[in-house]
């Protein structure tokens, strides 16, 4: 049975790769994807969605204004059978158009997996994020880490100083230049204006090193 699954994190928590391996487990078994993307994110070109580890692939754009139903049907009737639809950045969807992605659920029969953040830079819900919270069948956290040790959960816009920004628009484009994800605790510290973050903490390689690479031979 089809269902309309919301896979939610902090930034940074590896949501498009995830997004990225579910398209290509689909594909590896002869079986078609849709990857739909908000027209307004478009940092990496557009129709674009990539992850921070190089993976990428080609997505459909779509409009705040768009039916994504009617997306759908006019890609199976061009293009054929259709047997999954993947939302980037699912927080940016509106409230019409999660309804409309439960359709793709209950009418077509075609399960789709939406991947987003839960809440904003002052910590409250997305438009998207809410209603997929409440309608979707299945709810999934993906975990990251703050650097203070903890769960991260939250996400703090900075300026270029490192301080928190806690006016102005819910939707501002950005990466690791603006954001930071923390945990709540980190969260409320920060935006007291009690403290700064590094936007570019030292980045290790993954796996464990040989103690002995680099030495003299």
């Amino acid at each position: 049975m089809a269902k309309l699954y919301f896979y939610y994190s902090a930034m940074n928590a590896g949501k498009t790769t995830t997004l990225l391996q579910s398209a290509h487990n689909y594909h590896e078994r002869g079986m078609r994807t849709l990857i739909l993307t908000p027209a307004l994110d478009d940092r990496y070109g557009e129709g674009v969605v990539a992850s921070r580890i190089g993976l990428q692939a080609r997505a459909m754009r779509f409009s705040g204004e768009e039916n994504l139903l009617a997306v759908v049907e006019r890609d199976i009737a061009s293009r054929g059978p259709l047997h999954c639809v993947l939302v980037d950045e699912a927080q940016f969807l509106s409230k019409a158009q999660v309804w409309q992605l439960t359709d793709v659920v209950d009418r077509l029969g075609i399960p789709v997996l939406a991947y987003g953040l839960r809440t904003d830079f002052r910590g409250e819900l997305f438009e998207g994020s809410q209603y997929l919270l409440a309608w979707a069948d299945n709810l999934d956290e993906i975990k990251t880490i703050c650097h203070s040790g903890r769960k991260a959960t939250m996400v703090v816009r900075v300026d270029e100083h490192g301080r928190a920004v806690t006016q102005g628009p819910q939707v501002e484009i950005g990466g690791n230049d603006r954001y930071v994800s923390v945990s709540r605790a980190e969260f409320k510290t920060i935006t007291a204006g009690e403290g700064r973050i590094e936007l570019q903490q030292p980045v290790l390689p993954l796996g464990e090193s040989d103690p002995d690479e680099g030495k003299p031979t």
